[in-house]
């Protein structure tokens, strides 16, 4: 029997299953247009190919996976910039647009084209819209007559400002005009 490397075996098979799951980010990090393969996956993480297995059925699903666990660090990355910030409207965008220019929104855009099937799933669209409640929170607590309105040009503004570094825009250029718009 093989032994764990936790208090229990459902500790350990969290942390082998997160093991996989970061193993998936770091190399779709790396080379987002090149999916990795359950080999690869496994010996990024120091496991056996056939212990992948035992999580997951196949690569795609495995990628299911990494997209299912990006949404909440995505949405826990905006959050805590947002708290306690001076601007939390500004500090929603800003956090957007670094995680952007870090490269999270590739790996989803490569995700999305590997596995088109999980977009289309319900959970994970419920998990796309919550990123904006935020925002939309921050709008209200500021007494924005309709914060939901507001949220949706806010992230016309992001969704653009995402398309602009990705086409290679440095950040900063990004965010100062940003800046102006939301300022004016």
């Amino acid at each position: 029997m093989p032994r764990i490397a936790a208090a229990t075996v459902g500790e350990h098979r969290a942390a082998q299953r997160r093991a996989l799951l970061d193993a998936a980010h770091a190399l779709l990090s790396e080379s987002p247009d090149q999916p990795p393969g359950l080999g690869e996956v496994a010996a990024k993480a120091g496991l056996a190919r056939s212990s992948v297995y035992h999580y997951f059925r196949s690569r795609e699903d495995l990628l299911s996976a990494v997209v299912e666990d990006m949404f909440p660090r995505w949405n826990g990355k905006i959050v805590e910039a947002m708290a306690g910030a001076d601007d939390p409207v500004w500090a929603y965008v800003d956090a957007n647009l670094q995680l952007v220019a870090d490269g999270e929104h590739a790996i989803v855009g490569a995700l999305a084209t590997l596995t088109p099937q999980t977009f289309r799933d319900s959970r994970i669209m419920e998990m796309h819209d919550s990123l904006v409640l935020p925002l939309v929170d921050a709008l209200r607590t500021k007494g924005v007559p309709d914060p939901k309105l507001t949220a949706k040009l806010i992230n016309s503004l992001v969704h653009t400002g995402t398309e602009l570094i990705e086409s290679g825009q440095s950040i900063e250029q990004v965010r100062a005009a940003v800046r102006d718009v939301l300022g004016r």
